[in-house]
Formats: C-alpha cells, sequence, structure tokens
C-alpha cells in the first residue's frame, strides 16, 4: 500500500483503485500459429483507440472468433485501458501483430482464408447477403476511426462487406461495427432469412 500521491506518481493519473502489478509482456506467437486452425480472425488496421481496441476485443471473445491481429499502428491492446474495457479479453483471445501491413493480407490468403474489407464502396455487399455465403475461413478486416481502411487494404481484400444504414448514418463506431459484423457472421450465427 501507498499514498494516493504516491500511486498517482507511479501510474500517472488521480485515479486509482489502489493495486498496482507489474508484469512480463508475453512474447507475441507467430502468425502462421494462430491462423493454424482458427475459423475467423480479425484485423484491426490502425484502430488508435484504447477504448475501441478493447472493446473489439471484448466482442470477439464474446462472439466467437478465433484470433485478433493487429496492424504495426493499431493501440496496444496490453495498454491499461484497453485491458479494462475488454474486461481482461485481451488475455483470453489469442492475437499478435502482423506485418508487414498491408502486405500481410498475403500471409491471409496463403492461409486459406476469404479476406472481407468491412468498408463503404460502391462494390461493397450487405452483411446480411455476405453471411449468407460466409466462406468457411474468414478473415475481417476493420480501420480506423476516422479514415477507416486503408485504399490498400480494401483493395487487397477477396469481398468488401458493409453494415446497411438508416437514418443519414453512413456507419457504426469501429467497436460497434465489430460486434454487429462478428455475430452475423459467427460460427453459430444462423443466417438472417433471404
Amino acid at each position: 500500500m501507498a499514498e494516493e500521491d504516491v500511486l498517482e506518481a507511479i501510474t500517472g493519473f488521480h485515479v486509482h483503485r489502489g493495486a498496482i502489478a507489474s508484469m512480463h509482456r508475453p512474447v507475441l506467437a507467430p502468425v502462421a500459429d494462430l491462423l493454424r486452425g482458427a475459423r475467423t480472425v480479425a484485423v484491426l488496421e490502425d484502430v488508435v483507440d484504447h477504448t475501441n481496441t478493447g472493446a473489439v476485443f471484448r466482442s470477439a471473445a464474446g462472439l466467437g472468433v478465433d484470433a485478433v491481429l493487429v496492424t504495426p499502428r493499431c493501440a496496444d491492446p496490453l495498454y491499461r485501458r484497453s485491458v479494462r474495457v475488454s474486461m481482461g479479453t485481451v488475455f483470453q483471445v489469442p492475437w499478435t501483430r502482423i506485418e508487414p501491413w498491408p502486405a500481410g493480407v498475403d500471409q491471409l490468403k496463403d492461409a486459406g482464408f476469404h479476406v472481407a474489407a468491412l468498408a463503404l464502396s460502391d462494390d461493397s455487399v450487405p452483411l446480411q447477403d455476405f453471411a449468407r455465403h460466409r466462406p468457411d475461413r474468414l478473415a475481417l478486416l476493420l480501420g480506423t476511426e476516422g479514415a477507416g481502411l486503408t485504399p490498400a487494404s480494401v483493395a487487397a481484400a477477396d469481398t468488401v462487406v458493409r453494415i446497411p444504414m438508416h437514418g443519414g448514418v453512413d456507419s457504426l463506431n469501429v467497436a460497434a461495427a465489430s460486434a454487429v459484423a462478428f455475430w452475423a457472421l459467427g460460427a453459430d450465427a444462423t443466417p438472417p432469412p433471404a
């Protein structure tokens, strides 16, 4: 135990609950190890907000995603806010960094994954239509908060998928979009009626 000002100096923020832990950061597994045996993987491209990163991990854990791959500029899943928002699922869902990016798309395809970019484009397929014919092995690309996926990632994908929106809204926050897509494309999800 320590006085509040000492805890603040150690942690770098004022609100603190009094528990501090020091851990060794695990060595990240090679991408190929996470892809082996996986059916559904999520790829977070440059998602820089730790809250969004943690929320995507929580949805991935709860909705049956086998692994999460993060690009080199993505927020650190082990950052304290990511861990807290994920409710600890960053320790549950296997994850690693995929680099170089977007060249890593080729590694996904070589491993037998259909790569789907969740993005807005003229040739995008509605999520419910894509879910009806979900590929057996799927890598779902999710982009950064502002610009979404890079044009290079969208171009490298096999399919571009969109969540149909109403009310003049063009898209959802990346964390919300991930939950919708993970549920619709999940291993146990029943495709919506035609």
